[in-house]
């Protein structure tokens, strides 16, 4: 199972690319586990500078701005 972490203060594009990796792992009938990090301590841990910051199986694979709809299917696909 993958397991994302959202990381960010909770704005709307944190809100929104949450969403999006969740639609897109529903569309792809694949079970992950998504995590919404707002603690900033923790989001700096990660060496992200500007949100939302996406950690994908403890990995930073996004930060800053929503990701396009091809790249989150990327990451629930792979």
């Amino acid at each position: 199972m993958k397991h994302f972490k959202v990381l960010g203060s909770g704005c709307q594009n944190c809100e929104t690319t949450a969403n999006l990796i969740k639609t897109a792992a529903e569309q792809a009938g694949i079970e992950i586990e998504l995590e919404k990090i707002t603690d900033i301590a923790q989001i700096m841990s990660y060496g992200v500078m500007s949100t939302p910051g996406v950690v994908l199986d403890d990995k930073v694979v996004h930060a800053g701005g929503l990701p396009g709809p091809d790249l989150v299917r990327q990451w629930v696909s792979e």
